[in-house]
């Protein structure tokens, strides 16, 4: 590829009558290049057992074809039809809740045998009848794959070949790894391994967790070995991964590891949903491309966002485009809306497409339009930027789990692993310090190229992952790690020795203690700035060398420190002991990038700013208005204007919603 895509997801099979050929004729004028579709086909391609029609996507793709509009494939394996339901009951998973029902999608248990040998049969047919269009560019494999919380005997059994594996086949270990002596726990025979559904042992739950990630992760390696052979070259395979969700995108899914997940792709793909109208900043839009930058190691697909969405989600004017190229601004070289239209019934009838129920053109339509236009345009200056960023976070799924059996404000759980590195986040974001995502299987070999590395909650972690950070930080990397680190190790044990283990050499500082706030300030040595701790409240005690930077303003807690600095060998660490309040947070933040030399912005949001260098090798700068307000922002003047024309200068005046976006001009 070496054009920016524009695209949509398309259902011709959804529609309430022929409209093939207008709904093209739209396409073409809003500057639409691509559309996926197939993916939620299966029971449409083969309504009953071996009778296989794939008319509908061959229609489709040749139609595409004749106006020159590529599409991506999308296997159909994510929601099964009754039939095969029907025909093997067992196929629906059984999960925590029970037994599945027939319905919804994503209902069955990926690792069943029959499940898998139909899924098989239907990929090849598809692959068989329609990838060899020259204007099929790509497949994606199945649809934001998991386990699906999949326990059924069949998974059972598959995880206890998987301890037997980890434990090289001693029960001794395994029970000495969870601690599962506790309750009479222990195991001393592998068939009596129980559902492990009930367990109430942190270690053992989290280990099943981690067991259903890679059941995902290798059934996406499992559909590449189908696909692959069918493919031509110049076809990429991708798979749209997807965050965690709380109503729209937000933070690590703990449901899959998406590094791994990466392995089964050549181009990354995820899906990316976010809040819009008064409550659009772009954040999460920024960290999905930064998180699926790092773990696919370059330029990425969003394979779904939203184009009018929820009904809270219809964008106020300007904002459908400002969003478009804020995704481009992270890495992405495909913009796909989910969808093209809007349902007249089921279950998404009111997630609107690009076009309404009408299917007539409408505003959002007509910033589509624009957008297109606009990368057409500009895609000889904007496709494949790259980035060479100075900053880290240090994410894990097996912290994220832990603290979902541990959470940090006591057992209500209302403060969780995503919350801590989605504060860290949005601390970095709005100060402009641009920042890649490192995780447990890659940190190793790639901190060095870092100045600053921030570990958030890294509640449970490997000794050896631990070693990593602490050689860092002697050879002269900067740390920033946060309280609920060091404390367990991967398999949920705690430590026995000082905590936070191994960091506390680094950070120079050791605690005992740790409590839930109650009505406790913060404040600098030098009283100049105050705030308030939340959450979760550990008690540092901070060696001679070490510096305080920010204590606790309470009678009873004023002689232990809450953010601490310490200088280790070449290197430096910053213990946050606290989850402080935003505006104290970004004290911090700020203070600790100055020290690392990482922060280089006058501007703060909502002006955002996102840099890289174009396939030219020119710089390219995006400056966003993240608000309803006009604002002026700070600019490096000397710069093409690629938006407006011109050259720029020291400032640029940006109307609500806007942008501009500046190349090197050399």
């Amino acid at each position: 590829m070496n054009k920016l895509l524009y695209g949509v997801a398309y259902y011709d099979e959804y529609m309430p009558y022929d409209r093939l050929d207008k709904d093209i004729q739209m396409m073409k004028a809003a500057g639409i290049n691509v559309v996926r579709i197939g993916e939620s086909t299966w029971s449409t391609m083969e309504p009953q057992p071996g009778v296989f029609d794939t008319s509908h996507l061959t229609r489709v793709i040749e139609a595409m074809q004749a106006a020159g509009i590529s599409v991506i494939l999308g296997t159909p394996t994510y929601a099964i039809p009754s039939w095969l339901a029907r025909a093997y009951p067992e196929i629906l998973a059984v999960t925590e809740k029970g037994k599945e029902l027939y319905g919804r999608r994503q209902n069955m248990d990926i690792t069943h045998p029959a499940y898998l040998f139909h899924a098989e049969r239907i990929i090849r047919k598809m692959m068989e009848t329609c990838i060899h269009y020259p204007n099929v560019i790509g497949v994606q494999l199945d649809n934001e794959t998991k386990a699906y919380g999949t326990a059924g005997p069949n998974v059972q059994q598959g995880f206890v070949r998987y301890l037997k594996k980890k434990f090289n086949n001693s029960t001794e270990a395994c029970n000495r790894a969870f601690g599962l002596d506790y309750w009479s726990n222990r195991i001393d025979a592998w068939e009596d391994v129980p559902d492990v559904r009930g367990t109430i042992n942190g270690s053992l739950g989290a280990e099943f967790k981690r067991y259903l990630r890679t059941v995902a992760a290798d059934f996406l390696m499992w559909q590449r070995q189908i696909v692959e052979p069918y493919l031509r070259k110049d076809q990429f395979i991708t798979h749209n991964t997807d965050l965690n969700w709380v109503g729209y995108s937000y933070g690590l899914n703990g449901e899959v590891d998406v590094f791994e997940d990466a392995k089964a792709t050549t181009v990354l793909g995820v899906d990316i949903y976010h809040p819009s109208q008064s409550r659009l900043t772009g954040m999460e839009i920024a960290f999905g491309g930064d998180l699926t930058r790092s773990a696919g190691n370059g330029n990425y697909l969003v394979l779904e966002t939203e184009a009018q969405g929820f009904p809270e989600w219809m964008p106020y004017d300007g904002q459908l485009r400002l969003q478009a190229f804020s995704h481009l601004a992270s890495g992405a070289v495909l913009v796909e809306y989910w969808h093209w239209h809007s349902l007249h019934n089921s279950f998404e009838t009111y997630w609107k497409g690009l076009l309404s129920h009408d299917f007539e053109e409408n505003e959002t339509y007509q910033a589509a339009k624009v957008i297109g236009k606009e990368f057409r345009e500009l895609a000889p200056h904007l496709w494949g930027l790259t980035k060479k960023n100075r900053t880290a976070v240090l994410v894990s799924n097996t912290a994220l789990t832990a603290i979902d059996y541990f959470p940090i404000s006591g057992f209500s759980g209302q403060f969780r692993y995503n919350d801590v590195l989605m504060s860290i986040y949005q601390a970095l974001y709005e100060n402009n310090v641009e920042c890649d995502f490192l995780f447990p299987q890659n940190a190793g070999n790639e901190m060095a190229r870092y100045d600053l590395v921030i570990i958030p909650a890294l509640y449970a972690a490997s000794d050896e992952l631990l070693a990593q950070i602490c050689r860092y930080c002697e050879n002269g990397g900067h740390v920033l790690a946060t309280y609920k680190s060091g404390f367990a190790d991967e398999n949920n044990r705690v430590w026995s020795d000082r905590q936070p283990h191994r960091l506390s050499e680094i950070c120079g500082i050791t605690y005992q203690h740790f409590t839930v706030p109650d009505d406790v300030g913060l404040i600098t040595p030098d009283a100049s700035v105050q705030g308030r701790a939340g959450q979760f409240m550990e008690l540092l005690n901070p060696c001679a060398e070490t510096e305080t930077l920010v204590k606790y303003a309470h009678p009873a807690y004023e002689r232990y420190s809450a953010v601490t600095r310490h200088s280790f060998g070449r290197g430096c660490a910053t213990y946050l002991g606290c989850q402080p309040d935003p505006e104290m947070l970004t004290w911090i933040i700020r203070n600790t990038c100055e020290k690392a030399g990482v922060l280089h912005s006058e501007n703060r949001f909502p002006i955002i700013e996102r840099r890289g260098r174009n396939a030219e090798g020119k710089q390219i700068l995006y400056i966003f208005n993240y608000s309803a307000k006009t604002q002026t922002a700070h600019c490096t003047p000397g710069m093409r204007d690629l938006i407006n024309g011109g050259i720029s200068t020291e400032a640029a005046v940006l109307a609500p919603w806007s942008f501009v976006i500046l190349e090197e001009n050399v």
